[in-house]
């Protein structure tokens, strides 16, 4: 059987059996690059990175190959301004939209998240990739002069492990199906070692996720490959946890400074379930419900159901091992017809006029564009959380704009010519509005006992009958405490990190 998550998480907090070499050889290349790990607590809280390293990012542009980058891998980075200043700095609370109620209908207040100001891939599944990837690192478990890193994803964490990777000086590999977007490929096609072999097109579009692990298993057949697999290993979820989690407290607590609120829910697409690591985070602080998000076009949750859709990032057919389930408060279905055309109102300028007749203010409308796919498909979850359970002005839903439009540039070229052939007008725009914000055809499912339960089980066929988890690992994930045992190890590689980081001798200072 092939290395699992459950198998790695033994060795998590302790040095890898057989690791010193790796571990020297990962020190020796790290220092011959002058590269510096940040620790999670740095990425948590940006003031606290060393001026010395903060003082030379003026010199690195933020979405290149440079290792200073790593230091921008969090939630705190200001756009560059009209100058095009490689570092304007980071900000003191990550940058953030709260959509009025003209928007969405609701007198909750929704704030989401900016993700596209992280950098290289300009979006927050960077952050995933240096998590797997250092958790690996610092244990011994990962050598970057032999070992080649596979990054199977349906598209933003590949190539934030792509990123990661030539950063860190190792090979890495993205497996993706072929139908995602194009400017998912053309990025890869930029920024892999040899584009042919370093780029692995799997068949189907966002829900055939099953063909990107069939074969991440041929390639586990040769031990120099190590599957980083988002979906299984736990330092996705924990990275999320311990940086994304107190980032959004941030926001949260800018927010309501000057009108009190209470954090009443979180909202998260699932697609690897390792943002929905930031809920766990929030209901611990603040006791805020957590809301799971799936396209209706592949209701897994919802029905135990299947299909294909275009909401890319989310959804795929089944439940992913590192999904705290059974913590999990309710799920909604999104169309990706709702998707498809909201970008195309928030990106037209018929669709521009219609939001500003409806009272959305023009400084706002103009932040849409860092709404991709998944972004709109968790506002419309949050909208609808908010129905469900009659939330007023007091309370806050908190969600993440995963990405911007700019990666679906392409697919809103083909939906128009699809859909709207002879432009889209004011008409047009007005429908979308009424049809897809207003009128919201979601669907929700309240997470009991049973239907968390069921959720649960669904994971079965995917980790013990397809990828060989024995069932004791499988099933103690239903417990709360089991998860509540993970919380120390962000500390607990913190430390390794700086250990590390001494044992290089790097420095950019």
């Amino acid at each position: 059987m092939t290395e699992t998550a459950v198998e790695n998480l033994a060795v998590f907090g302790e040095f890898a059996p057989d690791g010193r070499a790796s571990y020297d050889n990962a020190v020796t290349r790290f220092r011959e690059n002058n590269i510096v790990l940040p620790t999670f607590a740095q990425l948590r809280d940006p003031s606290t990175i060393p001026e010395s390293i903060t003082s030379q990012l003026s010199e690195v542009e933020k979405d290149s190959a440079d290792p200073r980058n790593l230091f921008r891998v969090h939630w705190f980075n200001a756009h560059a301004d009209a100058k095009g200043d490689n570092f304007p700095g980071f900000v003191d609370v990550p940058t953030h939209i709260e959509l009025p109620s003209e928007m969405t209908g609701v007198d909750a207040r929704i704030v989401l998240a900016f993700g596209n100001r992280f950098p290289m891939i300009r979006a927050h599944k960077v952050l995933a990739a240096y998590s797997c990837l250092v958790a690996r690192l610092v244990t011994g478990r990962f050598d970057p002069t032999l070992n080649r890193a596979i990054w199977p994803s349906t598209g933003n964490y590949a190539r934030g492990g792509i990123a990661i990777s030539k950063i860190m000086g190792c090979r890495g590999v993205a497996i993706l199906p072929e139908g995602m977007s194009r400017e998912r490929f053309e990025w890869l096609e930029r920024w892999t070692i040899n584009p042919d072999e370093d780029v692995i097109k799997t068949f189907g579009t966002e829900s055939n996720v099953k063909e990107i692990y069939d074969a991440c298993n041929e390639l586990s057949q040769d031990p120099l490959n190590v599957i980083l697999n988002q979906f299984s290993e736990f330092s996705n979820h924990l990275g999320h946890y311990g940086v994304t989690g107190p980032s959004l407290e941030k926001v949260f607590n800018h927010v309501t400074a000057d009108q009190p609120g209470k954090l009443a829910a979180y909202v998260s697409a699932s697609g690897s379930a390792g943002t929905l690591g930031a809920g766990d985070y929030l209901k611990d602080q603040h006791g805020s419900k957590i809301v799971a998000v799936e396209a209706l076009e592949c209701p897994t949750m919802l029905y135990n159901g299947f299909g294909d859709h275009n909401i890319q990032g989310i959804g795929d057919k089944h439940v992913p091992l590192i999904h705290n389930v059974t913590n999990t408060d309710l799920v909604v279905g999104v169309s990706d017809d709702s998707t498809n055309r909201l970008d195309i109102l928030f990106n037209t300028p018929a669709g521009k006029e219609v939001l500003a007749e409806r009272g959305v203010a023009p400084e706002l409308t103009n932040m849409l564009v860092d709404f991709g796919y998944s972004s709109i498909c968790n506002t419309l979850a949050a909208i609808t959380a908010a129905k469900q359970w009659g939330l007023g002005s007091d309370d806050v839903v908190m969600s993440v704009a995963t990405d911007g439009s700019d990666l679906y540039n392409s697919d809103r070229e083909r939906i128009m010519s699809t859909h709207y052939a002879g432009g889209f007008d004011h008409d047009d725009g007005a429908k979308v509005f009424d049809d897809h914000l207003m009128g919201l055809p979601t669907e929700t499912l309240e997470m009991g006992e049973v239907e968390k339960n069921r959720v649960f089980n669904l994971g079965y066929f995917t980790w013990v009958e397809q990828q060989g988890i024995e069932i004791p690992d499988f099933e103690k994930r239903r417990s709360p405490d089991w998860w509540d045992g993970l919380r120390p190890l962000v500390d607990a590689w913190d430390g390794m990190i700086e250990e590390f980081n001494d044992a290089t001798g790097a420095s950019h200072g």
